[in-house]
């Protein structure tokens, strides 16, 4: 059973036992990610989680940060999205103490050392480059461009190379004292620990948070009124596209729906499209279907990487599958498959410290409420046929579809007559 502590000034904790683990995990969530940059500073937020690795005043080397956790065999990073940037550690539950000291210190007191940063930008960039060359993950960049345009919610996380090589020492410093506060920050626990005294023992570590308010992103502006295509240029062996419509976002009721929707059409090997993609035409390699929701937007699309000369085909084949699941109502045991499958994948994924501190600390910092894992589970069960009809018909409309494209096209007018449902 967990238990959510709020202290005085905003910071949140989150502690969740476990009794069949060694393990404990530290994870820190703050609210803050690329979408709450601005153009000038794009970027920033993944750049300065790396920088929080660079030393502190009680740990001055980034050797000072990583040997302690390296000797104990701790498993530890950190990660930036849109809407939330983390820092965590796992291992085993005596060394509680020492993972707690060490993720709240960089969390809270990074140096942002001018001499750091400038060889942190040479890694950034670098890692921008890899990007670039994996097709399979720049398409989500491509994908959220085609989505959301020029604003936070479209923008790369990794940011712009000409962005990166101008940020200074200021920016980071001001980036960090309008975010990382108190209100914004949830500090999650969970494994092998007892409740009654991690809560007191952050408090102290945490005691120098600023208690600011803190700034908020900017309201994701939404509007469509026809197909939308993006093709990215790249003489690749293998086309990879993403197909979809917006749908919903995490506190609209509708996306546990949406998610039995998404799972009965690609959804794990025996999903309708995979079976049609992969097994009956042998087109494709990988395909999956799956409903994304954040705060304040939601998509639910299909991802492909196909055959450069079967394209068209397979955008076809997507789109008859569309109108057919908003045409004709899925069997009953379609619908448990999904369901069951949802379960299940859930289950398995709250089954070590780190998951189950991810499962309840993304809750919290996204939505400010928490669902127990049997809560969403009883959510799924609740789906019915007509609920994922009705799903379907709201969103698989023409003037609702996007398609991101990156193969060798230069242009996307082939596709264009493509897109109808």
């Amino acid at each position: 059973m967990y238990k959510k502590t709020t202290l005085s000034n905003g910071l949140r904790i989150i502690t969740v036992p476990m009794t069949d683990t060694k393990t404990v995990t530290i994870l820190v969530l703050v609210a803050t990610g690329s979408k709450y940059e601005t153009k000038e500073i794009n970027g920033i937020s993944h750049f300065l989680e790396h920088m929080t690795f660079k030393g502190t005043d009680k740990r001055p080397t980034p050797l000072a940060i990583v040997e302690p956790l390296d000797r104990i065999g701790s498993q530890y990073n950190a990660f930036t999205g849109q809407e939330y940037t983390g820092y965590y550690a796992k291992a085993n539950g005596r060394h509680l103490d020492l993972l707690l000291d060490i993720v709240s210190d960089i969390t809270l007191n990074p140096k942002f050392k001018q001499e750091e940063i400038n060889k942190e930008r040479g890694v950034i960039i670098e890692e921008i480059n890899m990007y670039e060359d994996n097709p399979a993950r720049k398409l989500g960049d491509i994908w959220t461009d085609l989505l959301y345009g020029d604003q936070p919610a479209g923008w790369d996380t990794a940011g712009k190379k000409e962005i990166i090589a101008k940020l200074m020492r200021d920016d980071f410093i001001r980036y960090h004292s309008d975010h990382y506060v108190a209100s914004k920050t949830v500090v999650v626990v969970s494994g092998n620990i007892e409740n009654d005294n991690i809560a007191s023992k952050i408090k102290k570590l945490f005691k120098s948070i600023s208690d600011a308010k803190g700034k908020e992103k900017v309201p994701v502006k939404e509007f469509q009124k026809k197909p939308e295509i993006k093709v990215f240029y790249k003489k690749t062996d293998q086309t990879h596209i993403a197909l979809g419509v917006r749908s919903y976002n995490i506190f609209d009721k509708r996306r546990y729906a949406a998610d039995v929707l998404a799972t009965i059409l690609g959804g794990g090997m025996s999903s309708r499209l995979f079976q049609l993609l992969r097994d009956k035409m042998g087109a494709a390699y990988y395909v999956r279907t799956f409903s994304d929701e954040s705060t304040d937007t939601g998509n639910l699309a299909t991802w492909a990487g196909i055959d450069n000369r079967r394209t068209e085909e397979i955008i076809r084949a997507i789109l008859k599958e569309y109108k057919k699941i908003k045409s004709v109502k899925v069997s009953s045991a379609e619908l448990t498959k999904a369901k069951e499958h949802l379960e299940g994948s859930l289950i398995l994924g709250i089954e070590t410290s780190d998951e189950l501190a991810s499962f309840y600390g993304f809750q919290e910092i996204l939505k400010r409420e928490i669902l127990k894992p049997e809560e969403v589970i009883k959510k799924i069960r609740a789906v019915t046929i007509d609920d994922v009809l009705a799903i379907a018909q709201n969103v698989f409309k023409s003037e609702k579809l996007n398609l991101a494209i990156i193969g060798p096209y230069k242009e996307k007018k082939q596709f264009e007559n493509l897109l109808r449902i």
